[in-house]
């Protein structure tokens, strides 16, 4: 397995490529400054019926900001030869509009238009551009001949591109657009943008099928959990660029959803600009939740495949436990035990993985780890909600992405039965109930549970982690973390109005958002 990922890479390396050339900055300071991904999707081949004199327009949301950036386009799949230019980048006002004066062309080895050969993919000159975090910019291509139709991009992106007749791409507001919502949300040629940002500390590459693409979030809002992730790293002070490899219906063995997940990662992980690390997250989903699922035996064999793969590179390999999918028409109780398997592997000492990202935790129902919790199911039992996606986000460990371990102060509880925004429990410590009935412990085992004597009436099914407390947030969720700070375990409540979360004398555990009920355990009445 390991020769094979070898003879991949020497070929994907020896594929023509166009070497930027840095003329828009040519200080030797702004070239010392190393390129960092900011944003990247999976190419392959698209459902378009081809371009002829048109202009499209992409919109990117970046994850770190820079000082310069270049693109990359990719004719990976291509047939033909494909020309493009002139093409700009922008910032975005709303919809298919850019800000006015922010336009820059974007030049390939000095010149306008670039010609990609088949099977090729293109790096552009270094562009003089503040690349702002978090935000959206546009990428304008003008196609000035005829293309071949299914051009090399990425389907089923949840982001409108714009197209209009013509050399449109410097002009601010585009005449006659139309969009690709009908027709996939893909984009065309573009795969990557990367930034020059000094303080960048590398980027992670999160490597999936449909969970990773951000299936069953909204179009147009970017809450797919990598761009959550994203958000998150930046709010910890992290510098750290986020991209996107996922690809909707991928599994590790065969092509068809893009190439076999075994196949494309040394391309669309160990080639990425920056990368230190990578999540590899569902394609095992895939393998497992179908008609003939592959054994786990073969499931740990890629994995570790891959892991020896990225650590050859010096990239550091997150294992991603698998969501559940119980549920599903083509689910089996084999394919559950599999994925059982399959997830211990991940957590166990000899797997490889240098940090585990406990997706399965994170987002199945404490009651039956098989299936989804309910308030993070996208309704088919296989994917997360928006809830859910950012449930996954805050799984990740910030410590194994380079944060010094730290983990949120927490304040004793002040009143019986009573837990404050800023308070909890600290391993070990109990909340009790104002008549003393119940207790809500935060057990030497990592376990969060209620009991009613000795009588254990919920739990948190954590058990034989490294809990190291309990905290009521500001926006009254209830998290529990490890002792590097990673999530176990959550309520999922995000309000804005005063709360409070009381051990109440029914032995029902209840959060309250301006005096109503928002969440509990179901534990009453005793």
């Amino acid at each position: 397995m390991h020769a094979s990922l070898q003879n991949l890479g020497r070929v994907l390396l020896a594929a023509p490529l166009i070497a930027a050339a840095m003329v828009a900055m040519p200080s030797r300071a702004a070239d010392a400054v190393p390129w960092t991904g900011t944003w990247s999707v999976t190419p392959w081949t698209t459902d378009d019926a081809g371009f002829r004199n048109q202009t499209i327009r992409q919109i990117v949301h970046t994850s770190i900001g820079g000082t310069a950036a270049r693109i990359r386009l990719s004719n990976r799949f291509g047939t033909q030869p494909v020309t493009l230019g002139p093409v700009y980048i922008a910032l975005r006002a709303s919809e298919a509009a850019t800000v006015p004066g922010s336009g820059r062309q974007v030049l390939f080895n000095g010149r306008s238009t670039v010609t990609i050969p088949a099977g090729a993919e293109v790096s552009s000159d270094t562009v003089a551009f503040a690349v702002p975090a978090l935000s959206d910019i546009a990428v304008s291509l003008y196609v000035p001949g005829a293309t071949a139709p299914r051009a090399t991009g990425h389907g089923g992106s949840l982001q409108d591109v714009y197209i209009a007749p013509g050399n449109a791409a410097a002009d601010t507001n585009m005449r006659s657009v139309s969009t690709n919502s009908a027709s996939g949300q893909a984009y065309y040629f573009l795969t990557n943008v990367d930034v020059q940002n000094a303080a960048a500390t590398g980027a992670v590459v999160a490597f999936g099928a449909s969970i990773t693409d951000g299936v069953a979030s909204r179009p147009n809002v970017n809450l797919r959990w990598t761009n959550d992730l994203a958000l998150r790293l930046q709010q910890a002070g992290m510098t750290v660029g986020v991209l996107n490899q996922g690809i909707s219906g991928n599994n590790f063995f065969s092509d068809g959803a893009g190439q076999a997940g075994r196949t494309r990662f040394a391309h669309d992980v160990l080639q990425q600009p920056g990368v230190k690390w990578v999540i590899v997250s569902d394609d095992a989903v895939n393998n497992l939740n179908n008609a003939n699922p592959v054994p786990a035996a073969d499931l740990i064999a890629v994995l570790k495949e891959l892991i020896a793969a990225a650590h050859q590179s010096n990239v550091k390999f997150l294992c991603s436990t698998l969501t559940p999918f119980h549920g599903t028409p083509q689910w089996t109780q084999a394919a559950e035990e599999s994925r059982a398997q399959l997830n211990a592997f991940m957590k166990s000492a000899n797997s490889g993985c240098d940090a585990v990202v406990d997706q399965a935790l994170a987002t199945s129902d404490p009651a039956d780890r098989s299936r989804y919790l309910a308030q993070y199911d996208a309704g088919d039992s296989l994917h997360p909600n928006e809830a859910g996606l950012q449930a996954i986000a805050d799984a990740v460990p910030l410590t194994a992405l380079g944060q010094p371990s730290s983990l949120p102060p927490v304040a004793a509880p002040t009143q019986c039965g009573q837990l404050l925004p800023g308070q909890g429990l600290k391993r070990g410590q109990q909340l009790q109930s104002c008549d003393g009935r119940f207790g809500l412990n935060l057990q030497n085992d990592g376990n969060l549970v209620i009991y009613l004597g000795a009588t254990p009436l919920w739990n948190t099914a954590t058990q034989g982690s490294s809990a190291a407390l309990l905290l009521m947030r500001d926006d009254g969720n209830l998290v529990e973390y490890d002792a590097a700070g990673g999530i176990l375990w959550q309520s999922g409540v995000h309000v804005s109005a005063s709360v409070a979360t009381y051990l109440q004398n029914d032995g029902n555990f209840v959060t309250y958002s301006a005096g109503k009920p928002v969440w509990y355990t179901g534990t009453c009445c005793h």
